[in-house]
């Protein structure tokens, strides 16, 4: 007997009825990816506890709407505003590749309950991933970039700034990429979610994170005490010597104790501290 297969969460193609496969998507407007992406930009407007970002999804696909027989005064028109606009829930920034998907679905006109089933089914997928790859990897990452910032030097404004930059270039990024995958992929938008970016990025950026945590803490630590200057050679051997010894604990980890590793390191500050 042949073991139960279970379905893959991030397959949205799992239903009874199967998805027609499209040769190539439509060429998406430059007007109308433009008016989706801004609208995007403001999908947690009208956020509230009954249907989410529900709404929000209504108003960043309505543009493509318009495209449906009738415009804005046709029965298709309105009956998809109302199907887009009930309960909705993902990350915000990944809710770009659900608009497109639908926004496509919408303009070939997909059966209405293929369209309900294939939105209901990304609401998991969309959230957990965008969750991992923004909130638990980005985010620390671009916060860790200004605090490197700052044990550097740098004034207020420019640590600021930096986070900014940094933090907006990858989302404004992830948003604009996410809606154009949408689109493209439609209801076979699963591949999208296949992505390495989206599947290995939250590790790999968890490397850098640690690498950066490592050269940021002492720098940042030194400034505040009022040390000397922040590329004075004892705080730069710090950082230096910090994610190197993460390193080496990591290589070392089942053969070496860490409180033994601990007081190797308070006796080397105690005999700097006596030496010096």
């Amino acid at each position: 007997m042949r073991p139960a297969r279970h379905p893959d969460p991030l397959r949205t193609d799992t239903v009874s009825m199967p998805v027609p496969v499209i040769a190539s998507a439509p060429k998406m407007p430059a007007s109308l990816r433009v008016s989706m992406y801004l609208r995007c930009l403001a999908i947690q407007g009208s956020w509230n506890y009954e249907i989410l970002v529900g709404n929000g999804v209504g108003f960043c696909v309505e543009p493509a709407l318009r495209q449906l027989p009738g415009g804005i005064g046709g029965q298709p028109y309105r009956d998809a505003l109302a199907r887009q606009s009930v309960y909705f829930n993902a990350h915000p920034y990944l809710a770009a590749l659900a608009i497109g998907a639908l926004a496509r679905a919408e303009v070939e006109q997909v059966a209405p309950e293929r369209i309900e089933r294939f939105r209901t089914a990304l609401c998991g997928p969309l959230g957990s991933v965008g969750d991992r790859l923004v909130w638990a990897a980005w985010l620390p990452a671009c916060s860790l970039v200004a605090l490197l910032l700052f044990g550097a030097g740098a004034s207020a404004l420019a640590v600021v700034l930096g986070f900014l930059i940094v933090y907006n270039v990858g989302h404004l990024g992830l948003r604009d990429w996410a809606l154009r995958a949408g689109w493209r992929h439609g209801l076979r938008v699963a591949i999208a979610l296949g992505h390495p970016v989206l599947q290995h990025g939250p590790r790999y950026i968890g490397l850098v994170s640690a690498v950066l945590g490592g050269l940021a803490l002492p720098l940042a630590v030194h400034r505040a005490i009022g040390g000397p200057a922040p590329l004075a050679p004892i705080p730069v051997g710090v950082a230096v010597v910090t994610p190197l010894l993460a390193v080496l604990l990591v290589r070392l980890q089942g053969r070496a104790e860490g409180w033994r590793v601990v007081l190797l390191l308070l006796a080397a500050f105690v005999l700097y501290s006596v030496v010096r």
